[in-house]
């Protein structure tokens, strides 16, 4: 490999040159022939919230890899607007496979990372061995629709408050995170108080840039660079095995996700029932028995008879 390719340091930490002059963070967990990379959510998250795959995946012989996307706190993170666009992490996604050396691998993307597999799976599917689509519909507009749905199940008072704040753009006040915090994350984002502190922390670490670029500065309304992603049609073209996974509680539609398996033709849909956006915490058990029962079932050419035992 070359050194300008990837920078090894200890604890199988590699820095990976994208664009060719940014450096993203990467870290090896586990020594396998099974191998998975993860895209975390955001966007402008940071891994640091799946650190909870490490007491599972390793243990059953999974080798995984943790990956800042670009903008994220332990990767670089330029003031340059232009790169936060869905086409051009896709790519950076290869570029770290390609640096890393991955071939025939499970690709993991959750929320945003979920939106992230999908553009990759539909551009680069020939690497994959499988993917897993966690918390992520296949359109904004979907994701729109819903958490509008769950919005106005609040009380009035409360909508009111969020209607005041929002129509001034003053997202930060106490009084609008307090009710956000009451009445959307704790129901729909994680279920846990206090939050995991992993969560905890790479939230203390996001890049609100890359957010509020890509998305927009109001959870309920898409107005970045993402606004209009949109891939229903294209589902079908994903054929590898693919598990979607979704919490009941979920700032997803279930439905959405039920959908998205009756379209993709080789998928599996799971319904965590206690879960909800980060059912991997809230919904822990349920959540990683299913995983590992996909990969274990795709490893053992059994995805077909997994199937058809749901």
């Amino acid at each position: 490999m070359k050194n300008s390719q990837a920078k090894i340091r200890t604890g199988g930490v590699r820095l990976i040159q994208v664009d060719g002059k940014y450096n993203v963070w990467t870290k090896k967990l586990g020594n396998s022939a099974t191998k998975m990379l993860t895209l975390h959510g955001g966007p402008g998250m940071t891994h640091e919230y799946l650190e909870c795959f490490e007491d599972f995946l390793p243990n059953e012989g999974i080798e995984f890899y943790y990956y800042d996307q670009l903008g994220s706190a332990y990767s670089d993170q330029p003031k340059d607007e232009s790169l936060w666009t869905v086409n051009r992490f896709r790519d950076e996604v290869e570029q770290v496979r390609v640096a890393l050396g991955l071939d025939d691998f499970y690709l993991f993307g959750h929320s945003w990372g979920g939106i992230l597999g999908i553009e990759y799976a539909l551009k680069y599917q020939r690497h994959l061995k499988a993917l897993i689509i966690s918390n992520m519909t296949a359109s904004n507009g979907s994701y729109e629709r819903y958490i509008d749905k769950l919005r106005q199940k609040f009380p009035s008072g409360i909508r009111k408050i969020l209607e005041k704040y929002e129509a001034k753009r003053e997202y930060d006040e106490p009084e609008y995170q307090e009710v956000m915090h009451k009445y959307f994350y704790v129901k729909h984002m994680c279920r846990l108080e206090p939050w995991p502190e992993p969560f905890a922390r790479a939230i203390q670490h996001m890049n609100i840039e890359v957010f509020n670029t890509i998305h927009g500065p109001d959870e309920f309304v898409a107005t970045g660079t993402a606004k209009d992603w949109d891939r229903w049609d294209y589902l079908r073209c994903i054929r590898v095995p693919t598990l979607l996974m979704v919490g009941r509680y979920d700032t997803m539609s279930v439905q959405d996700v039920q959908k998205m398996g009756r379209l993709i033709p080789n998928s599996l849909v799971v319904v965590c029932r206690n879960g909800s956006h980060l059912c991997m915490y809230d919904d822990r058990e349920a959540y990683f028995h299913e995983l590992l029962g996909f990969i274990k079932a795709v490893e053992k050419n059994e995805f077909g008879r997994l199937k058809k035992a749901r």
